[in-house]
């Protein structure tokens, strides 16, 4: 564990030398008999409100989920709550299964350049979509093998494990997904309501629905998309940070999900009326019994604490279909009706003996979102990206693309990219594409577009290597009705000025030259991969406002936004020739501190790298499909 006398600037003679390691104040340490073998890193301090915030429920709301959110920052002189080792014996399945429900298998379908037609070109989304797919079960496997799927195994020695094609922190896949559809021949001659099974590549039949269900809330060939988290899947190695990372990975999976049907000519929006019972009962989760939430994080056989969350359900509607609403109180009722359909499948165990991190499940009990009937389902125009140079990608199509991207381990400490190469993977990352005169805010363009509120996150980037573009600090700002906040929170001697070359229409200002290798590496948790590589950076949502004004279960959504933002830069990376990976580990407060930000206005959720792999080349690479016979 760090020390807190490591000060991250001391050689820097830069105007950053302002700033230096957070000198929190010790609390009591952690105890549980339970729990000895566990971390007793102290916890931040409890934000302190005023009383009258107890007459209003959804402020009273607010204090366990700021709570949380302080309790779980890593610092320099101490990290999060977790395990000191990792529980090898009790890993659990990455594959949740339903035991006894009929498997229905899918197309395998692997790139192939002979292939007529091919895929799109992956560049060639951001601009356009093409005509939609009609579903059928090609179609179907097709989405999900370029979403959700596998995309290789990995060996080396006695080890062995997989790789998908949605990322997962620290490859733990909490993620499961569920598909709701009409009927598609050749699948099913019902609408059906089943669970997405990644290492057969099958659907797993849990339900049939009525047949008018899809008819009177839907327009013809559309279909539902539902995500849930198995926390424990997480907090076996992260500790109570878990919540967090559960959430990335949502938004990790929603990002993959609308790139894929981008492919096949289909749009996705979250249908985020709906409450979480609504959810509940649209996916089955109800087989799994009610979890007690301790009053302490414990250990034992704990079976109950490997239920699934209900997190979203993502409509998948054809591209380009003209306006249409939701009656959401009678979707509510139908879906609510669900639970007394004939469910098949009892879910198969993951672990025999867990850990419950008590203040992850208050946590989520605190965000549940219910029902809100006010909000009006809208079907927004398609805003293409803007172009700094279509030249720059290397003609990968979508699935080639998708499917083979990596996580990188480490960076090389050399790779460079252009500065327009650069600008261009920036202008992926805004939500409202390129308008003429236009500012960015409303989340139209791919595949933020699946989002249905307005952008609400940021990016503070420390570029190391890029061509043409001084080494220093520079702010992305993608919601432009936020940028008079940022600059008033910020420091004030901030440059805020454009970059040499930049396109107009993206809101990047340089704030001070600096070599801030050092500086990055130090901020997430002294990893040498956050400085070797072309750029890094830290994305800041604009949280407790957000919360204030859109209610407390935006917390989770923010970490979805930041997910989605993360799927962009892993794709960019890999379609420009680089790699990326995600940053969970960082110390929080000292981001803020860096950058002048007080209180919880504005949080860093997530962190990115992207440059250069190292190729590890003692790992060998297998096929996704048939794999080994093996739970990894």
């Amino acid at each position: 564990m760090p020390s807190s006398s490591v000060l991250p600037l001391r050689n820097l003679n830069t105007p950053l030398l302002h700033f230096l390691p957070s000198t929190s104040i010790t609390h009591p340490s952690f105890q549980s008999q339970a729990m000895g073998s566990f971390s007793s890193s102290p916890s931040t301090s409890t934000p302190q409100h005023h009383p009258q915030d107890n007459l209003d429920e959804h402020k009273h709301k607010l204090s366990p989920v700021l709570q949380y959110h302080n309790q779980t920052k890593h610092n320099f002189n101490h990290y999060a709550r977790g395990p000191h080792g990792l529980d090898w014996a009790n890993q659990p399945n990455p594959f949740r299964r339903y035991l006894s429900s009929p498997l229905l298998s899918l197309l395998h379908l692997e790139p192939n350049p002979q292939q007529q037609p091919q895929p799109p070109l992956y560049h060639s989304l951001f601009l356009s979509l093409p005509s939609p797919h009609p579903v059928s079960k090609s179609t179907i496997s097709q989405f999900l093998f370029d979403s959700l799927a596998l995309s290789a195994w990995k060996t080396t020695g006695f080890s062995t494990w997989s790789l998908r094609v949605n990322p997962s922190s620290g490859n733990l896949h909490p993620t499961e997904a569920y598909i709701v559809a009409p009927p598609i021949p050749t699948i099913s001659d019902s609408p059906f309501i089943a669970h997405y099974a990644p290492k057969e590549h099958s659907l797993e039949l849990r339900a049939k629905i009525p047949s008018g269900f899809f008819p009177k809330f839907f327009p013809p060939n559309s279909f539902l998309v539902g995500l849930s988290s198995v926390f424990w899947r997480e907090a076996w190695k992260y500790g109570e940070r878990a919540f967090r990372y559960c959430n990335h990975d949502v938004g990790h999976a929603i990002g993959a999900v609308a790139m894929a049907a981008a492919g096949l000519g289909w749009d996705v929006k979250v249908l985020d009326s709906l409450g979480c019972e609504e959810l509940k009962s649209l996916m089955g989760l109800c087989v799994f019994p009610e979890f007690e939430i301790p009053s302490r994080a414990v250990r034992g056989k704990i079976p109950e604490i490997e239920f699934e969350h209900p997190d979203c359900v993502m409509l998948v509607y054809p591209s380009g279909v003209g306006g249409f609403d939701v009656n959401w109180k009678e979707l509510s009722e139908a879906m609510l009706g669900f639970d007394k359909l004939e469910w098949k499948g009892k879910p198969n165990s993951l672990s025999e003996e867990h850990v419950c991190w008590d203040v992850i499940y208050r946590t989520a009990e605190a965000v549940k979102k219910p029902l809100t009937l006010g909000d009006r389902f809208s079907v927004e125009p398609f805003r293409r990206s803007g172009v700094c140079g279509e030249g720059l990608y290397k003609g990968l199509t979508v699935r080639e693309v998708v499917r083979k991207r990596r996580s990188a381990v480490d960076m090389d400490g050399v790779t460079r990219i252009g500065r327009d190469t650069f600008y261009q993977i920036l202008l992926h990352c805004l939500p409202s594409g390129c308008q003429s005169g236009g500012k960015q805010r409303r989340q139209l363009a791919l595949p933020f577009r699946a989002l249905p509120w307005d952008a609400e996150v940021h990016a503070a980037l420390f570029v190391h290597r890029v061509v043409g573009l001084p080494q220093g600090l520079y702010f992305l700002v993608r919601n432009e009705s936020h940028f008079g906040e940022l600059k008033k929170a910020m420091l004030p001697d901030f440059l805020w000025t454009k970059p040499e070359g930049c396109p107009d229409e993206l809101p990047l200002y340089e704030l001070l030259r600096s070599d801030c290798r050092q500086l990055a590496k130090q901020l997430s948790c002294h990893q040498d991969i956050a400085s070797d590589g072309c750029f890094s950076l830290g994305m800041l949502a604009r949280m407790e406002p957000a919360l204030r004004e859109k209610n407390v279960w935006m917390y989770p959504r923010l970490f979805w936004e930041t997910g989605v933002l993360g799927q962009v830069l892993y794709l960019e990376a890999h379609a420009v020739g680089i790699s990326a990976t995600g940053i969970g580990c960082f110390f929080d407060d000292p981001v803020h501190q860096l950058l002048g930000l007080k209180g919880s206005t504005f949080q860093s959720l997530y962190h990115f790298t992207v440059g250069g792999p190292v190729v590890d080349k003692r790992i060998m690479s297998l096929p996704a499909y048939p794999g080994p016979n093996v739970d990894a």
